[in-house]
């Protein structure tokens, strides 16, 4: 552990997970925020570290403390220091280009932890036929993140038609009813397809986590 006065950086996560602390910089100072990226940098300089959920104030302000950060603008996030060799595919597949933010953060997340991505963009059950379209790249993924708002529906689709080990995210998108990605949520975990699991509304740095697991023990 590194005491930094107003956080406590885990350090040793990576050697009991296999996965190095990610900072959650919602709620966090742009200062903060690249205190703790130096600090688990120092500790893990072969391997990226990654802040997610961050402010364009911070956003900007660590491209310019860290200059060899790579920023995510879309993602909402940074990355310090260098991929790991991908193993496995994941292929995070969204349904509009509203659900673009969410997306982005579940694909970076699985680049960090060490999968591969196959990103299939604005396929939603609105216009079915763009998702039978890319169904070949759905079953050659090793893990599907399936991202949607709305009603939810896309991950219900896309787990009857293929087998692999599939996460939902459902998004905060959609109107009134939606109750900000609620709508979403449940639909989501009443799935009539069977092996869909679930994550939090906006989930997508969880997501990619679980997947990029999967990916990287199908990848060996």
């Amino acid at each position: 552990m590194e005491d930094l006065g107003f956080a406590r950086v885990d350090v040793d996560r990576a050697r009991r997970t296999g996965d190095a602390e990610v900072v959650y910089g919602a709620g966090k100072t742009p200062g903060q925020v690249i205190a703790i990226l130096r600090t688990l940098h120092a500790t893990h300089p072969d391997r990226a570290v990654m802040a997610t959920r961050l402010s364009e104030e911070a956003l900007a302000q660590v491209a310019t403390s860290l200059p060899e950060a790579s920023v995510d603008a879309v993602a909402r996030a940074v990355t310090l220091g260098p991929l790991p060799e991908p193993r496995g595919t994941v292929a995070v597949v969204s349904a509009g280009t509203s659900d673009q933010s969410v997306a982005a953060e579940a694909a970076l997340s699985v680049r960090v932890h060490g999968g591969g991505v196959d990103l299939i963009e604005d396929v939603g059950v609105a216009g079915l036929h763009r998702l039978l379209a890319v169904q070949d790249r759905l079953e050659a993924a090793d893990c599907l993140v399936v991202v949607a708002g709305m009603e939810g529906a896309l991950p219900s689709v896309v787990g009857g038609l293929t087998g692999v080990p599939l996460v939902a995210v459902p998004t905060s998108v959609g109107y009134g009813a939606s109750f900000g990605g609620l709508a979403a949520l449940l639909a989501m975990l009443n799935s009539c397809a069977p092996g869909v699991t679930v994550v939090n509304i906006d989930n997508g740095y969880g997501a990619g986590v679980f997947a990029a697991r999967v990916a990287r023990a199908a990848g060996r």
